[in-house]
């Protein structure tokens, strides 16, 4: 399953040195690589320590880990919905991705340039969202245009798609982003057609300096109040601690840091995980003794659609699915310890795959 983060915000906000930072995310642990498939497209794996306790009970010939796609989309400038700057390559390139990662500054530094002359993260964050509604407007008027040659006709699809064009468009024209409205759940995967940016689900990342980096500061409150209706996330990091941390030789080098700043982990660690949440993702496993593996799919898949994940037989010969719970696995220590408690599930079709299940599938082709 290919998805796609991307990171976006105005110049000069710590995008590219946070993409530098995911770039070495490798340096966090050993188990987590980076590379690069193009200069600004980043395959990074989700930390999962699950995957460690996994390994060390089954003691597998190999341990591989999910994957996510980062994308360091070029800077925006006010005009990029009518093609100013890197507009045109920005909007193409966001419009590929599935979520959006918008990057705020929150700090003061003389010694960085802000693109509008002082640091407002509110305003930034205004000047990129009518930027891509702009550019929403402009696709559903192309959109409204060509429903408007197939109405007469009384098509029930193209009536439904027109009534939500014109919804979409009121909202637009209101400043309301596509993903502020509120559409039903059968509304919502007709308008993923319409393949609209502000539809994106979004994560705000507030970019603060070391003193902010535990509990934020008066920027990072600004931009709470201005998203409070938006139903999105807001995430602290300091890009620069990212970057010094990544720095560092050792893994003992990097916990005294991070210690030192009263920090668990790396602030990348919690932007991958978000960013995979973010996507409405999950991890389920199979563990044996060639392979220790995650597989991500979406929250709510069946059965037969995460094994499709493995392979499309697994889901078109499906015959049942063998399940244990990770807490159970690891707690009793082994698949029969779990079978010997009752704990061993047989699954049909119908079933709902739970985040961290372990999964064993048997089909027929």
């Amino acid at each position: 399953m290919s998805l796609k983060c991307g990171i976006v915000g105005l110049p000069n906000v710590g995008k590219s040195t946070l993409f530098n930072c995911l770039s070495n995310a490798k340096a966090q642990a050993a188990n987590f690589p980076f590379c690069t498939i193009e200069p600004n497209i980043g395959t990074i794996t989700i930390p999962d320590p699950r995957l460690e306790k996994l390994e060390s009970i089954v003691l597998p010939q190999r341990v591989v880990p999910t994957t996510m796609e980062i994308v360091d989309i070029a800077g925006l400038v006010k005009g990029a919905s009518k093609g100013e700057g890197l507009g045109n390559q920005f909007l193409a390139n966001i419009r590929e991705t599935d979520a959006i990662i918008h990057v705020l500054r929150c700090f003061d530094d003389g010694n960085i340039i802000h693109v509008d002359g002082s640091v407002n993260p509110v305003r930034d964050k205004e000047i990129i969202d009518i930027e891509l509604q702009l550019k929403d407007l402009e696709s559903i008027d192309k959109k409204l245009s060509s429903l408007a040659r197939v109405l007469k006709s009384g098509d029930k699809d193209s009536l439904k798609e027109n009534e939500l064009s014109l919804k979409i468009k009121e909202g637009l024209e209101k400043g309301i982003s596509v993903r502020g409205l509120d559409f039903s759940k059968d509304e919502i995967e007709i308008i993923k057609k319409f393949q609209l940016i502000t539809s994106k689900p979004v994560l705000y990342l507030c970019n603060v300096d070391e003193a902010s980096v535990k509990k934020g500061n008066q920027y990072v409150e600004q931009v709470k109040v201005a998203i409070a209706n938006e139903n999105a996330e807001v995430l602290v990091i300091g890009a620069k601690i990212e970057a010094d941390i990544t720095e560092l030789e050792t893994y003992d080098e990097r916990q005294m840091f991070l210690d030192e700043l009263g920090l668990e982990e790396p602030g990348v660690n919690r932007l991958i995980r978000s960013a995979y949440s973010l996507l409405n993702l999950q991890t389920y496993f199979t563990a044996g003794v060639k392979e220790v593996r995650a597989w991500t799919i979406y929250k709510g898949m069946t059965a037969p659609q995460a094994a499709s994940v493995i392979h499309t037989d697994f889901e078109k010969g499906f015959i049942r699915a063998e399940v244990m719970k990770y807490a159970d696995f690891t707690t009793l220590g082994s698949e029969n310890a779990v079978k010997e408690a009752g704990k061993f599930k047989v699954e049909g079709k119908e079933y709902i795959v739970e985040d961290g299940d372990i999964m064993h599938f048997r089909f027929n082709v």
